[in-house]
């Protein structure tokens, strides 16, 4: 999803000139690494239903993280990475290699800010969605949740995604939170397209998903989140609240680079 236009321009105009600067600039700035797993992190799947995809080892097109909710059936995501009702998206948390060890969970209900329905404004490029129980359990009674909680910029956050594929790990990075004209954001190379929707927590908590300013950043050593304050508080509690979801565009190309 992020980053593939970018990538086009930049090989058409043939910005080799920029390379030992980009190389110096990479130099100073970690570098995302495979894990085995992250706590709460998973990848989302489409089209899918039964499992079908993950479970037979078919692609995952974006990241997604399991918020703790008093529901406790809630994910967080970029809203950039889902459309229509919810119907056919699945979600595997834990996902490793070719192991599903928290399941494959069906998503029921998507909701997003209308701002984002309207205009696709990158700093409500978030949504919450509701997922169905299976054998009478809640997704938080397999893998727990998250807390939602507001990001605090000087200080170490670990962001995580998959990148786009079949199977495989996730990505995880961990570098100091910036403020960037109010998105979360940080320095760390390595992450790319499947990404988006993965997960920033600081001390055990969600303060951001990858997306945003840029989907998540054109540029390759650049993170960016849409800022976690009082309206994606105000999203959080009304998916919580358990209302009719939202109907969501189709929003992977707008406000893309």
């Amino acid at each position: 999803m992020r980053r593939i236009i970018a990538v086009l321009i930049g090989f058409l105009l043939g910005l080799t000139a920029l390379q030992p600067a980009a190389h110096a600039a990479e130099a100073e700035v970690p570098a995302a690494h495979s894990v085995e797993s992250v706590p709460a992190t998973g990848a989302l799947f489409y089209p899918s239903v039964l499992g079908a995809v993950p479970r037979l080892g078919g692609p995952h097109f974006c990241s997604a993280g399991i918020v703790h909710s008093p529901s406790r059936d809630l994910l967080v995501t970029a809203a950039h990475c889902v459309f229509g009702g919810g119907a056919t998206i699945e979600f595997a948390p834990l996902l490793h290699d070719s192991e599903l060890p928290g399941g494959v969970w069906s998503v029921t209900d998507i909701y997003i800010d209308p701002a984002w329905k309207k205009s696709f404004d990158p700093r409500h490029d978030v949504a919450f969605l509701r997922v169905a129980p299976q054998g009478g359990k809640r997704i938080e009674d397999v893998v727990p949740g998250a807390p939602l909680a507001a990001p605090r910029a000087q200080e170490p956050v670990t962001v995580s995604g998959y990148p786009m594929g079949s199977r495989g790990r996730p990505l995880t990075c961990t570098a100091p939170l910036e403020d960037v004209d109010g998105y979360s954001g940080i320095h760390c190379g390595g992450f790319g397209s499947g990404t988006s929707g993965g997960t920033w927590l600081q001390d055990g908590r969600l303060v951001g998903v990858i997306g945003g300013l840029e989907q998540g950043g054109c540029a390759p050593d650049v993170e960016y989140s849409t800022p976690f304050g009082s309206d994606v508080q105000a999203l959080f509690a009304r998916a919580a609240a358990g209302g009719k979801g939202d109907l969501v565009p189709i929003g992977f190309t707008a406000n893309a680079c």
